[in-house]
């Protein structure tokens, strides 16, 4: 397909090379969405690949019998429960002639903050799914085609929608089995795949552990602690509500989306999951390679005015981000909270609209991927 050399040299390839130039490098991001295809692009001798899942490899880095090589790329290390003071050691001794790549799931950044051994040795970088900007879709088929197969490389690239709801049923599997098996202790492993069956069905509304608990008679810290769980492992994530003093904001009720948009049945809800990925995986960018301190969230009032995404830095909003199919009205919520911070800039975005125009307050009403192909 067109889009097929995309595979080899993804967004983050190039910070990757500069980050390895002075640390490791911790490449997290979902299973299946390209790590350790960058990884082997970059190494020049496929012997300093170590996949802690394969025996073999497993054996030579628990008895330290490491290949003569440039680079090392470790995949999966995570699961080895001393694999933070094996990577300390290892870097100190080569930090001059050894660079280290570490890619794995989001178990990788659980130690980012205090208590951290590695602490000051390691950039940290997140993955996503294809994107319109990487792909470079400018066309509207571009967008539902990217809407209907999901992100991730393999379903897409196939371009089939049969095959890609295959993988997205398999991907769910080995999630489950072979993942969270391997690093999280679950007993009950049929309701928690019940609740990923039934968490798709629940995009674009405030998650409520309550109705979850009551739906598969489970307790409210076992629900919330599968929640964090999918969170962890980047099946799903979670944005949190902005509040501030001037807005009768809700403050507590988090939304949640899927990595893998093309589970969520509903087209329009779809649609609102493929931007809030799209804005993450531009968050993220911001915040991994330019330290800047900026984060994706929705608003909500008291009085249930909504807004689907804000993107606020040092906690004050900078972008506002509304959702439609169609062409639409221009959101009240949307006219309200540009009246309450004029400096941030406003979108009303839409799947399958005509419309492109501006309003007199300074909200653009404009086709989806007009926002989207700026991004990253």
């Amino acid at each position: 397909m067109l889009y097929s050399f995309f595979i080899m040299k993804r967004y983050l390839t190039q910070q990757i090379r500069q980050d390895l130039q002075r640390k490791m490098v911790f490449l997290g991001g979902p299973r299946q969405v390209g790590k350790t295809t960058i990884a082997l692009s970059l190494l020049k001798n496929k012997q300093g690949y170590l996949n802690w899942d394969i025996a073999e490899h497993r054996e030579k880095i628990l008895k330290r019998e490491l290949p003569a090589v440039d680079m090392f790329v470790f995949d999966e290390i995570h699961k080895y429960r001393s694999w933070r003071n094996y990577l300390k050691g290892l870097f100190d001794l080569y930090r001059k002639e050894r660079q280290i790549l570490v890619t794995g799931s989001a178990r990788l950044d659980l130690y980012r903050y205090g208590g951290d051994s590695l602490q000051g040795r390691y950039h940290f970088l997140r993955l996503h799914p294809l994107s319109v900007a990487e792909l470079n879709i400018l066309s509207h088929k571009g967008l539902m085609d990217l809407l209907e197969l999901g992100g991730f490389p393999e379903p897409f690239l196939g371009g089939s929608q049969v095959e890609a709801k295959r993988w997205s049923r398999e991907y769910r599997t080995r999630l489950l089995r072979e993942d969270i098996s391997s690093v999280e202790r679950i007993k009950d492993l049929g309701n928690l795949e019940l609740l990923m069956l039934r968490l798709p069905d629940l995009v674009g509304s405030p998650l409520s552990v309550n109705a979850l608990r009551e739906d598969l008679q489970v307790s409210h810290k076992t629900i919330t602690s599968w929640v964090e769980i999918l969170e962890r492992l980047y099946a799903i994530f979670r944005l949190r509500p902005i509040g501030a003093p001037k807005i009768r904001a809700v403050k507590k009720e988090q939304k949640h989306y899927h990595f893998d948009w093309s589970l969520v049945s509903n087209r329009s809800y779809r649609f609102e999951n493929l931007v809030a990925s799209h804005l993450l995986k531009w968050v993220h960018f911001e915040q991994d390679t330019k330290g800047r301190e900026i984060e994706l969230c929705y608003f909500r009032d008291i009085d249930g005015q909504e807004i689907d995404f804000v993107i606020t830095e040092n906690n004050l909003p900078i972008q506002l981000i509304e959702c439609k199919w169609s062409d639409d009205n221009v959101n009240k919520a949307l006219r309200y909270l540009k009246n309450k911070f004029p400096d941030a800039t406003a979108w009303q975005i839409h799947a399958t609209g005509t419309k492109d125009y501006q309003t007199p307050e300074g909200i653009r009403v404009a086709p989806a991927l007009t926002l989207l192909k700026d991004l990253i």
